[in-house]
């Protein structure tokens, strides 16, 4: 069962940034992840929005999800996010 990984996020450095954002799509791929949402214009259609950023990538599985944040590809990876901003990721099955 697809499970989805979701992140909200603000940028407080946009050149330490596009170094994650440039690395961190292969380690995705390498894992099974696909971008599903990247960004874009957010409509509220009831409530309100924060202004943060939103990033949905679905993966195969929830141990996918795991395999992919716990491994030593990511682990070279993330840090180049250190300072880049403030982020919030959760990982969620689907249905």
């Amino acid at each position: 069962m697809s499970a989805y990984l979701l992140v909200s996020y603000s940028v407080s450095d946009p050149e330490q940034l596009a170094k994650y954002r440039e690395a961190v799509p292969a380690v995705i791929r390498k894992y099974g992840g696909r971008h599903i949402v990247r960004g874009g214009d957010i409509t509220v259609l009831e409530g309100s929005h924060d202004g943060r950023r939103r990033v949905v990538l679905e993966f195969p599985s929830m141990e996918a999800i795991h395999e992919f944040w716990n491994s030593s590809d990511y682990a070279v990876v993330k840090p180049l996010r250190a300072g880049a901003g403030e982020f919030d990721v959760l990982a969620v099955p689907g249905v």
